[in-house]
């Protein structure tokens, strides 16, 4: 019973002695597009997408020497252009073209896998995990009021386009380089997979049917831990 006892204990004890936080700050210039999905009557399509630059700070909590849990708050573009036909019927009607870009605080909770070093002070990362975002800023064509041509030229709020949040996976990969004996520099790519429609519009002030608008980022992570 006392070496069960003393089993148990060191179990618990073990992730406390990894236990150790590092934070930092982190730039990613990023390239986004947005996924669509309509009936073929619309059919939606993403035509261009958008360079963004964003950052914030970060922290990565090890609990084993190789393993630590990743979060933060980030300042994250999104967007892109989309195309989509007008349903009339019997008109020869052009499609229609928004550039729609947003900004979104982005809280990130992911899982980092460390290798041992393959060069002196330098270590390979593998980062898994999602993100939850909220929409602090959206243009329309440039333009914070979106007025639409096909329908009595009413103009709405661009920021009432968008669901009030979004959800992403994350999947990414790096190099971690030991420049002091508490900095840090790492370099690395990661994809941001949105999970939730994002349409507040079309279906519910234009009566369009099935419309699906998701993001998808890829950027580029720079980052310095102290």
């Amino acid at each position: 019973m006392k070496k069960i006892i003393l089993t148990l204990a060191a179990l618990a004890v073990a992730p406390a002695a990894f236990a150790q936080v590092e934070i930092g700050l982190k730039v990613s210039p990023s390239i986004s597009y947005l996924r669509t999905d309509s009936p073929s009557n619309t059919s939606f399509q993403s035509e261009k997408s958008k360079f963004s630059f964003g950052g914030g700070i970060f922290m990565d909590y090890f609990f084993g020497e190789n393993y630590a849990f990743n979060t933060g708050l980030f300042l994250t573009g999104k967007g892109g252009t989309i195309s989509y036909q007008e349903p009339i019927i019997g008109a020869a009607v052009p499609r229609t073209t928004q550039k729609i870009a947003m900004q979104y605080l982005e809280i990130p909770a992911t899982i980092k896998l460390f290798t041992n070093e393959i060069a002196p002070g330098t270590r390979v990362y593998f980062q898994v995990g999602g993100s939850v975002a909220f929409p602090v800023s959206t243009r329309i064509n440039g333009d914070k009021f979106y007025t639409d041509a096909y329908n009595s030229n009413t103009q709405t709020d661009a920021s009432k386009h968008v669901f009030a949040v979004d959800a992403n996976l994350i999947g990414g990969l790096g190099v971690e380089y030991q420049l002091g004996k508490s900095t840090k520099v790492l370099t690395g790519i990661s994809y941001h997979h949105g999970l939730i429609d994002l349409d507040r519009y079309f279906e519910k002030n234009r009566g369009f049917s099935d419309v699906n608008i998701k993001n998808s980022v890829f950027a580029l992570d720079l980052g310095l831990k102290f």
